[in-house]
């Protein structure tokens, strides 16, 4: 499959222009470009110019606005309650997250639920935020309904990802970006496009059967029957049990804080299939360093606890141990001076969008 590297001011670029012809205010494209990027220059390719053909089409069902106009319903010192109205989810949640770091410098913690709200990209790039502000970020988001509940087959909750973030003394921050899924929908989606399969004990089906093809398995997706697996797989032997709990954990601070639906009310259909907005809720929190304990000090305790782990005995065969958020360092720095990897299918997928909407830009392919 033939792969083009696509420098990162010109894919940035691409996504600009293409939310401008939907109407996104330029001031918003900024932040919901910089989300999409970091997505693909930390490798992450589910979530970053792959996702740009969804939000064009989400706007264009008019499931979702694409001027964002958020409302704070309820709000103390330390909290706040947004409504995103079924705007950009990254606009809402930079901004959620940016008035939760406000409320921690001043209070010492910041604590803000969203509801209505739509897909915002990567968790990991909210809580990076306050990190970068000499903060610890807690991020979690509940999601359309594809994981199965252990001992179920029905899938009743999405991947519902946790993202946190720290900063360290080294050149980058502690970021775990998890789902509480073994996988994303988005994985099994790059899978399709790669033309690789679905590694097994991922996804049931109703009668507890395996799926590899990606295909396929989107399929029984769009007709409801098939499911992810939570983190530990199926059963409680290897720990799915406190996969499907952090999960429900996720659904809890995303959905009952904010007073906003869960499970297939987050579906994004009506009874009748109708496509509606997908409600989706998000759970903010920052806390200031500062306020328990010197900033360097953390900084030096928190590079020393990492550097401990990777110091550690390696297995034979490995090469080194690694902690979160390095990968994504290492891999930044490469594709800054090389480019973002762009797959054959990707390509005609872009090319598809430039022709759509008219852009006025050269790709490379």
């Amino acid at each position: 499959m033939s792969v083009i590297r696509v420098p990162v001011a010109d894919l940035k670029e691409f996504m600009k222009q293409a939310f401008l012809k939907v109407g996104v205010p330029a001031k918003d494209i900024e932040i919901i470009v910089d989300v999409l990027i970091r997505s693909d220059i930390h490798g992450i390719e589910s979530h970053g110019i792959g996702r740009l053909k969804m939000y064009l089409d989400f706007i264009k069902d008019k499931v979702q606005t694409p001027v964002t106009n958020i409302e704070i319903i309820k709000e103390s010192p330390s909290t706040a309650l947004i409504d995103g109205h079924y705007g950009m989810g990254h606009v809402i949640s930079y901004r959620a997250m940016a008035l939760a770091i406000e409320k921690a410098k001043m209070v010492g913690i910041g604590a803000v639920a969203v509801r209505n709200s739509t897909h915002f990209g990567i968790c990991g790039y909210y809580p990076l935020m306050a990190a970068n502000e000499g903060l610890i970020g807690l991020t979690v988001t509940n999601a359309r309904p594809t994981v199965a509940p252990t001992f179920s087959r029905d899938p009743m909750y999405g991947t519902n990802p946790i993202a946190f973030a720290a900063p360290t003394d080294e050149e980058f921050p502690f970021l775990l970006d998890m789902a509480t899924s073994i996988i994303q929908k988005g994985k099994v989606e790059t899978l399709d496009r790669e033309g690789k399969p679905v590694p097994a004990g991922l996804v049931i089906d109703k009668e507890g059967h395996f799926h590899s093809d990606p295909k396929k398995v989107l399929e029984l997706f769009r007709s409801k029957e098939a499911a992810l697996l939570p983190l530990g797989g199926v059963g409680e032997e290897l720990g799915g049990h406190k996969g499907y709990g952090l999960g429900l954990m996720v659904e809890i601070l995303s959905s009952a804080l904010s007073g906003g639906p869960f499970s297939w009310g987050l579906s994004g259909f009506d009874d009748q299939g109708n496509k509606i907005p997908n409600k989706l809720g998000h759970f903010f929190l920052a806390l200031n360093v500062a306020n328990f304990i010197d900033l360097d000090e953390f900084r030096q305790i928190t590079g020393n606890i990492l550097r401990a782990m990777r110091n550690a005995g390696k297995l034979p065969g490995c090469d080194r141990i690694y902690t979160a958020g390095e990968k994504g360092h290492n891999r930044e720095q490469y594709i800054m001076e090389h480019g973002v990897p762009i797959k054959e299918t990707m390509q005609k997928t872009m090319l598809q969008i430039k022709k759509d909407y008219d852009l006025k830009i050269e790709l490379p392919f």
